[in-house]
């Protein structure tokens, strides 16, 4: 009985040495990789949302088009819609316009949208307002 845990242990030294590597007698301090640095991803600009169009009577600005922002429910397991999710993808698809304001039509949550359960919708429009 005693020969089993002596025999084990044997076998996990010999496990040991053949993972062993000689370490290699190279320059103590290799040279860095000359590898390009990785610039960080550009984040969209902020995008103003406004929400009534009397806040935009005394401000210059262009349409630059509609957009819309969704969040999808895809079953009844799923996580209900968000609108807050929807208009911040409103807000990013705005910026991808290179606007930086949105008017902002109407949220709403509907369930007649196929490949989603229930659908929460946000439709706008791009504004590129002067200052």
């Amino acid at each position: 009985m005693r020969l089993l845990p002596l025999c084990l242990l044997a076998l996990m030294l010999t496990g040991c040495v053949h993972e062993y590597h000689p370490i290699s007698s190279g320059p103590a301090n290799p040279q860095p990789s000359r590898e390009p640095a990785r610039k960080p991803t550009p984040r969209p600009a902020p995008v103003k949302v406004y929400t009534d169009a009397a806040d935009l009577v005394s401000k210059p600005f262009r349409d630059l088009g509609e957009v819309a922002g969704d969040d999808c429910q895809s079953s009844r397991q799923d996580s209900p819609p968000n609108i807050a999710t929807a208009r911040k993808r409103l807000q990013i698809r705005a910026s991808n316009l290179k606007a930086n304001a949105v008017l902002l039509h109407r949220c709403e949550i509907v369930s007649s949208t196929p490949g989603c359960y229930r659908q929460a919708i946000c439709q706008g429009s791009a504004l590129k307002v002067n200052q």
